[in-house]
């Protein structure tokens, strides 16, 4: 038997790689340290697999921003607006030209937008979409893969390089030239993708993983034909590389026969999501193809149940014989933590239920010996799975009555929007194009030390509440003199837009260092759900009235939907999630509720991860979008007409969920369309999307700050497709991560913006 992990945290148990690239950015550290960094992170990671006898180490599977954004590097897939930038720079793939990629390039005469990002099929994980266009002359520019194959090769190890499936890699991108086709696409594409596996096999690579998840997705015929020609051209050209097809986050299905059909020598399925398909597997797997079987969760941080891992890895040994069999992680590691044991105040109890990414690499080793015999670690695994179903708190009697109460009624406003909009314009008379933010303002150096010197003791409660007050005045002035006309109070207090919330609500636990890596170098603390949820008192009233009382403008009340916690945090994995994200709606139904009777006339209930939570088969995608729908109902209809109910999603498509964001029946939606030029927004307009919306105007995830000109045109063309009467003004996303000063200049061009389309109008 052979152990797998199909990769690794990337970011460093402190957060290393982060802090490295942030200061490389703002010019602090060296382009020599930061890659310094970098080494020793890929040491570090290589040496504890090693330790722990993994048979196939990951190399490749490191990033200083997105392994999208490296295979688009590594194919020469560079859009033509960054063409002029690559060529002011002596290496045509340094990283001057990666990062600005990602992120924008505004400096030295040069103002180029970044990529587009969006979600990693069903992950909060986001990726940098590739863009293709006719003019692009695909060729190597990066051979990173290879450089970090000889660099673990030097510290004797020989690792298993990991690289994007190429059909993957184009399914996942976006054409931009009419009449580009993607079979073209692979045919150009497949030279330097192939002659980069050749330089692997000539630096000594054994197993190359190619990643596919594309293949737990419904295919069209032509995507099947692409990895047909695809994986065959590979094989014709690399007879004796032995390729390791990975999918992960599904099942095959109906894929199941192209898949083990394709010429590789051995295929990696997820286990812990599809556990179904194994039977079906194990009899069509052709009998030189090694199965590699995902029975570690790669995804939550619960340890894995032994016995009924085992009973699977038994049933495929059975099958197939042990020589043939692979034990891996379902999936990446890079979705999880790295080490629990640096989570030294956790609950005792709670703590022995969970295994972060070294203890799943330990879980991968422990099961082969199990199956080699140790029964003693199958012993003790199963104690401890049966001391979590019986722990206090897991199951809380009142939740679970009120749950069985809910009813039609309690997810159904009292007027339909048509009615609920003029009462709503006639309280809040509010302008055409009317502004607003998305809810978070810089999280400044001084904000983010005020709230560890509260948790360190360094300052007491009252003093803390003083500073965060202050803040709160200061944005709300600024906002005024902006000329905003929807206010917000900050959120100073929130560390992150989970976190914060499952901080003040029972069932949820937290960690110290759980950092996982969201984008680049943006990382959350995901909050863990271990058992029923209920709300013991208000969680954000006081903040919100304080900001009203500083106004007569309106301030919006700032709240996280029931599906996006659930989405962003480690769920328990003993009950069906979407009963884990009812018991949120009522948490939040209670809040909404306590914020309109304190006054709030505009209630923000974000639902970002709505999308994400898609199932990836077409055949479960309503009934998770009914269940999501009637969360986000019950969280939001216990209110009257005139208060206006506002939600934020950013960062998917729509275009296939439109009618299910309508049925959401929300006030106003505002989505993220500055990176897509509008494209987003076409969806609502073939769908007649019937109430108000705020397409952003500028993408906040980069430090470029866009002109008036820029965000009037992209106004204009928003107004060409939706009625102007329902459209707001306002950024892609929250403010958090930005600095104050670009901050402002870019709100005061929106401001203007706005004021410039109502003169339009």
């Amino acid at each position: 038997m052979i152990t797998n992990i199909p990769g690794y945290p990337r970011i460093g148990i402190q957060r290393e790689l982060k802090k490295a690239c942030e200061n490389y950015w703002t010019g602090k550290l060296s382009l020599e340290r930061l890659e310094l960094t970098a080494r020793q992170l890929r040491k570090q990671h290589w040496d504890i697999l090693q330790q722990q006898g993994i048979d196939l180490i990951p190399s490749n599977d490191f990033s200083f921003y997105d392994q999208m954004l490296d295979m688009s590097l590594a194919l020469g897939v560079i859009p033509a607006r960054f063409r002029p930038l690559q060529q002011s720079f002596a290496n045509p793939a340094c990283l001057e030209l990666y990062f600005a990629m990602a992120r924008g390039y505004q400096k030295n005469g040069f103002d180029i937008t970044a990529l587009e990002m969006t979600k990693w099929f069903d992950t909060n994980y986001h990726y940098l979409v590739p863009e293709f266009d006719h003019s692009s002359g695909f060729e190597i520019l990066s051979r990173k893969c290879v450089h970090e194959f000889k660099e673990a090769l030097q510290l004797g190890i020989t690792t298993k390089p990991v690289l994007i499936g190429l059909v993957t890699y184009i399914l996942c991108g976006k054409i931009k030239s009419a009449g580009l086709t993607r079979e073209q696409l692979l045919q150009q594409l497949l030279p330097p993708y192939i002659q980069l596996l050749q330089e692997l096999q000539q630096a000594g690579a054994g197993w190359i993983q190619l990643d596919e998840p594309c293949l737990v997705t419904d295919l069209e015929p032509a995507a099947t034909a692409l990895y047909e020609q695809a994986y065959h051209a590979i094989r014709t050209a690399l007879p004796e590389l032995k390729i390791l097809l990975t999918t992960y986050f599904g099942g095959l299905e109906d894929n199941i026969s192209l898949a083990t059909s394709l010429p590789a020598d051995a295929l990696h399925i997820d286990l812990v999501r599809a556990p179904e398909q194994l039977n079906s597997v194990l009899e069509t797997l052709p009998a030189h193809m090694h199965l590699s079987l995902g029975v570690v969760d790669g995804r939550n941080i619960w340890k894995n149940d032994f016995a009924n891992s085992v009973d699977m890895l038994r049933q495929a040994i059975a099958a197939i014989g042990e020589n043939r069999i692979m034990i891996g992680t379902s999936c990446s590691l890079l979705h999880t933590p790295y080490d629990l044991g640096e989570e030294t105040q956790l609950d005792a109890e709670i703590r022995q239920w969970m295994a972060f990414a070294r203890q799943k690499v330990q879980e991968v080793a422990a099961l082969r010996s199990i199956l080699q015999g140790d029964t003693t670690l199958l012993d003790e695994n199963s104690r401890v799975m049966n001391s979590r179903k019986s722990a206090p708190g897991i199951h809380i009697p009142a939740v679970q009555e009120r749950m069985q109460q809910i009813s039609a009624a309690d997810t159904t406003r009292q007027q339909p929007f048509s009615v609920r909009q003029r009462l709503q314009q006639e309280r809040l008379q509010l302008p055409l194009f009317p502004t607003t933010t998305i809810g978070s303002f810089p999280q400044t150096v001084e904000i983010r030390q005020l709230r560890s010197n509260l948790k360190k003791g360094h300052i007491t409660a009252t003093e803390y509440d003083n500073d965060i007050r202050n803040a709160i005045r200061e944005a709300i002035h600024l906002q005024e003199a902006l000329g905003l006309d929807v206010l917000v109070h900050g959120e100073f207090e929130r560390n992150d837009m989970v976190e914060y919330f499952g901080e003040q609500l029972q069932g949820f636990i937290f960690t110290q260092n759980g950092w996982v890596q969201s984008y680049g170098t943006r990382c959350v603390k995901p909050p863990v759900i271990y058992g029923d949820i209920q709300r013991p008192h208000p969680m954000t009233v006081n903040w919100s009235s304080y900001a009203q009382s500083l106004t007569e403008k309106p301030v919006k009340g700032m709240l996280t939907g029931p599906v996006t916690i659930l989405q962003w945090s480690f769920v328990r994995n003993d009950q069906p999630r979407m009963d884990t994200a009812f018991q949120l709606a009522l948490a939040i139904r209670d809040e909404v509720k306590d914020l309109e009777d304190a006054g709030i006339v505009v209630i923000q209930v974000d639902e970002p991860a709505l999308r994400e939570g898609l199932p990836l088969r077409k055949a479960q995608h309503e009934t998770y979008l009914d269940q999501a729908v009637k969360a986000f109902r019950l969280a939001v209809s216990n209110v009257k007409d005139t208060t206006q109910i506002h939600t934020h999603m950013c960062y998917a498509e729509f275009n296939d969920i439109i009618a299910h964001i309508a049925a959401m029946d929300a006030d106003v939606i505002t989505i993220e369309t500055s990176r897509s030029q509008m494209e987003l927004l076409e969806a609502f307009a073939s769908f007649s999307y019937p109430n108000e919306i705020g397409p952003g105007v500028y993408d906040i995830h980069s430090p470029r700050v866009p002109d008036v000109t820029e965000m009037e045109k992209l106004l204009d063309k928003a107004a060409t497709l939706l009625p102007a009467r329902n459209i707001w003004v306002n950024p892609d996303c929250g403010l958090k991560t930005r600095k104050w000063p670009e901050t402002e200049t870019a709100l005061r061009n929106m401001v203007m913006a706005a004021k410039e389309a109502r003169c339009h109008r």
